[in-house]
């Protein structure tokens, strides 16, 4: 029987307590080159918001890192590595995403493996593939490295995933945490009522990546039968597109959220926050547009607040939508306590450097 590859034991008591995981952009030129010093700069930002872990080659990193002609995986998931063995403490979660077949995905894993990551994000986005396969794919990863379930939203290019599917998925021993992103309310929970079917609820850490829904998620009780009868679930923390911009303020938000539980007063607070999040969202993640500006518009946040030098994709189709840069604007002026301005600016030199 192989064994099963187990976190870190900080990193394993930051993942289940909760905590805010970025997902990690890509800086480039405007050749659409990878801009090492802005990239490092992102990585130190991160880390000093107070973020207890980062995820590095996932969707807001861009799938096309991984095309022959860009050849950018590795490269990029080497420069955070070496970022948060500088600056990041032991507790600091290192997730690397890693997409494709069976035998792409575990190519990855091993790369992963060998930079010191501890955990794989595994993308569902894979044409054809049968849930069986998913799952068959999902073993073999966690033969590699400890596995981060992902459901990610059909809008772009994620499988609908049922509740029996993710009940075998957190059977897996090295399944540790799964990230709900599909955008859409019976899902996530089909996907709580999975995980709790599953019979080890209490070893798989709920994330949340409803970018549309952080606050709801975070302040949700799920009411579920488990193997062992009725109980509660929550989601720990989040593995956002979101977060990687206010990644500081995400910090002060998963801590409201935490303590609402048992403080009335914090989750009036947080509470009162719901919708102006769905309103930066909205602005950043370019719904109107059916998301074609989703990785500009973190781009272009962190452009106007001088980390970025511009919104480059690796795919020159890829960019703001129509007005997209001005309700960015907006939302930054409208709501300055979920954005970093200050202190980015009083920080960004010395990252830059």
């Amino acid at each position: 029987m192989a064994t099963v590859p187990v976190l870190r034991t900080a990193a394993a008591r930051t993942l289940a307590a909760g905590t805010v995981i970025p997902a990690h952009p890509l800086a480039l030129t405007a050749q659409r080159r990878l801009d090492e010093r802005r990239q490092r700069a992102l990585t130190r930002y991160y880390i000093d918001s107070g973020a207890g872990g980062i995820a590095v080659g996932v969707h807001t990193t861009q799938f096309a890192i991984r095309d022959p002609q860009h050849a950018l995986f590795e490269p990029v998931l080497a420069l955070a590595a070496e970022e948060m063995s500088e600056r990041a403490d032991d507790s600091v979660v290192r997730v690397a995403g890693v997409a494709g077949d069976t035998a792409q995905a575990v190519a990855e894993a091993e790369i992963a493996r060998g930079l010191g990551y501890d955990a794989v994000l595994v993308s569902p986005r894979v044409p054809g593939a049968t849930d069986a396969q998913l799952l068959d794919r999902a073993r073999a990863v966690g033969e590699v490295l400890p596995v981060i379930g992902f459901y990610l939203q059909e809008a772009i290019g994620g499988p609908v995933l049922h509740r029996d599917f993710w009940r075998e998925f957190a059977r897996i021993p090295s399944v540790v945490a799964v990230k709900s992103a599909p955008f859409d309310r019976y899902r996530t929970l089909e996907l709580v009522r999975g995980v709790a079917e599953s019979g080890r609820a209490d070893e798989v850490a709920l994330y949340t990546g409803n970018d549309d829904a952080i606050v709801a998620d975070l302040l949700a009780e799920f009411h579920v039968d488990s193997a062992d009868g009725p109980r509660t679930l929550r989601f720990a923390g989040g593995l956002l597109g979101q977060w990687a911009v206010g990644t500081r303020a995400a910090v002060r938000m998963l801590d409201q959220a935490h303590r609402a539980a048992t403080d009335p007063a914090a989750y009036r607070e947080l509470g009162s926050q719901a919708v102006d999040m769905v309103d930066v969202n909205q602005a950043v993640f370019d719904p109107r547009h059916a998301f074609h500006g989703v990785i500009a518009g973190v781009h272009e946040v962190l452009r106007q607040q001088g980390l970025l030098k511009g919104v480059w994709c690796l795919d020159p189709d890829e960019g703001l939508s129509p007005g997209q840069a001005d309700e960015i604007e907006r939302v930054r002026r409208a709501y300055p306590d979920l954005h970093d301005d200050a202190f980015i600016a009083e920080n960004r030199d010395a990252w830059l450097r």
